[in-house]
């Protein structure tokens, strides 16, 4: 029986935080050789980006240009998961 891959996290993975509100940045392993990239806001709502990066150092660079770019109010969403929602 063949084992069931289980993704290890980054050593990178951190909370990001700007005035009131704290995101946390998640990079896995995709099980391939590549890692993914997820920003998660304090209401549990995420954002996954669809490609994957070589590199942990490049998926925590692209979530830190996206939240410098974007800034942090883009990537939170509402408190209730009931309904979509757009960023601004």
């Amino acid at each position: 029986m063949a084992d069931d891959f289980i993704p290890q996290d980054s050593p990178l993975c951190r909370a990001y935080s700007d005035g009131n509100h704290t995101v946390n940045i998640d990079i896995y392993e995709d099980g391939e050789g590549g890692w993914l990239l997820e920003i998660v806001d304090e209401h549990n709502n995420s954002t996954v980006w669809e490609d994957t990066f070589d590199t942990d150092a490049e998926a925590l660079q692209e979530a830190l240009d996206a939240l410098k770019e974007e800034g942090l109010g883009a990537f939170i969403g509402p408190a209730e998961s009931s309904g979509s929602w757009e960023a601004p």
